[in-house]
């Protein structure tokens, strides 16, 4: 750890991307702009580890943003692959493995009565909102401040210029007309859900929202908060849309549904679930579930939807959760980074609030509460930013942003998040 590290064949490979590829990347976190680096170009990995084209090693805490919770070339999701690929990587056609993979999902989601599988979470929310909208016969669409869904258009959105207003849009592109039918209101704030729900009762579709947010980094929500949102959508007949793109199957076999015992209309499934490949899922009951073409008036459609390798990625990596159980050895490396990363900043000085629920959590550089997004925004991102290089110096690699969270995997040993609390307490006293 204590070796220079170099970035030069990074910094070449960057430019050479930037010149077919917008921005040299093809995710805009990906180019290190928020933290003011040049991004490392990854060659390989290994179980917690990293290796990237200059010969640098990192303990990887970014883990492909939370799809890797059996850490990088896993033998037995690799075998998976392999043999699916043998037998061909493409059909466009139904296969028994997809059957098998939906029957994994509703076995883990009792709320999951049957499953459309996509390639990606921005599809599976694209289509959760579709069939909300479709069941109610309404349009508006409720979420929260900080909650990042996708990038549909529908998504693409900032609060008005009031509590409960009409949004707009928060990129180019996206229409005034289209954003106008999101609202968007602060997370863990019940009585802004009420005040929504009071004044649009009658035109919301469904309220979306991570119930534990983690693109903002991790805020978790506050007691009774989920449970009101369960109770203005059933109330008043709203589609409750739980994003568990990053929590399923990450803070417990069944997320946040199994964690807190709210159980979602419709549930959108990512990263974990395809097991490092391209896959996601939309599911809930069957009523909206059949809303869906062929059977349904909803279109939705994708040619490489249950691509069989990543369908065997997706069995295999499930399979292995269920026959491990490795929650309760996640929830304690968890705490142990928690606490030696607080010990750490609190030694040195520095103001550190840290928000984890099991293998997820974030740390921010501020000395109150991190609620919702408002609090999120009183990190100080200038000392991030050489947080984050002293740690990738050190050979530890976390997101390249203030506001994203660091993963856990199992294949993380005690020796890598001592490492990592070693590496944490020689930055923070230089910070």
């Amino acid at each position: 750890m204590a070796k220079t590290r170099i970035y030069g064949r990074s910094a070449d490979a960057f430019e050479q991307a930037r010149g077919c590829i917008p921005g040299g990347v093809n995710s805009p976190v990906r180019a290190f702009g928020a933290v003011d680096h040049v991004p490392v170009f990854i060659a390989s990995g290994r179980g917690s580890t990293v290796f990237d084209i200059d010969g640098n090693q990192y303990i990887d805490y970014v883990c492909s943003w939370g799809a890797l919770i059996l850490g990088h070339a896993h033998p037995e999701v690799v075998e998976a692959v392999k043999a699916a690929a043998e037998k061909g990587t493409s059909f466009g056609a139904p296969t028994i493995a997809e059957t098998h993979l939906a029957a994994q999902i509703r076995a883990a989601f009792p709320s999951i009565q049957k499953v459309r599988l996509v390639s990606s979470g921005t599809e599976a929310v694209m289509t959760a909102i579709r069939l909300a909208r479709a069941y109610t016969g309404r349009d508006i669409l409720v979420k929260m401040a900080g909650c990042y869904h996708g990038h549909s258009d529908s998504l693409l959105v900032a609060a008005g210029s009031g509590l409960a207003e009409l949004g707009r849009p928060s990129s180019k592109g996206v229409p005034e007309a289209l954003a106008a039918l999101t609202v968007v209101i602060p997370y863990n704030d019940p009585d802004a859900a009420k005040e929504v729900f009071s004044r649009y009762k009658a035109s919301i579709a469904a309220v979306i929202v991570e119930p534990v947010a983690a693109n903002m980094g991790v805020v978790l929500p506050d007691r009774g908060y989920l449970e009101v949102l369960r109770y203005l959508c059933d109330h008043e007949g709203a589609v409750l849309i739980f994003d568990e793109v990053i929590t399923g199957f990450r803070v417990a076999f069944g997320g946040c549904q199994e964690l807190y015992g709210i159980e979602a209309d419709l549930t959108c499934l990512g990263k974990i679930l395809g097991g490092g490949l391209p896959l996601a899922a939309v599911g809930g009951s069957a009523k909206i579930m059949d809303l869906l073409a062929p059977t349904g008036p909803v279109y939705q459609a994708g040619t490489l939807s249950g691509n069989p390798l990543a369908t065997a990625a997706a069995s295999a990596t499930l399979r292995l959760l269920h026959q491990t159980d490795p929650y309760d050895r996640l929830e304690q490396m968890g705490a142990m980074l928690e606490r030696g990363l607080a010990e750490a900043a609190a030694k040195a000085g520095i103001p550190l609030r840290i928000n984890r629920v099991g293998s997820l959590l974030s740390c921010f550089f501020t000395d109150r509460p991190v609620r919702n997004l408002s609090d999120v925004q009183t990190s100080d991102i200038a000392r991030f930013k050489r947080f984050f290089s002293r740690m990738l110096d050190s050979g530890i690699y976390i997101a390249p942003s203030a506001y994203e969270a660091m993963f856990i995997s199992t294949a993380h040993t005690s020796e890598d998040i001592e490492r990592t609390i070693a590496a944490a307490r020689s930055a923070f006293s230089r910070l």
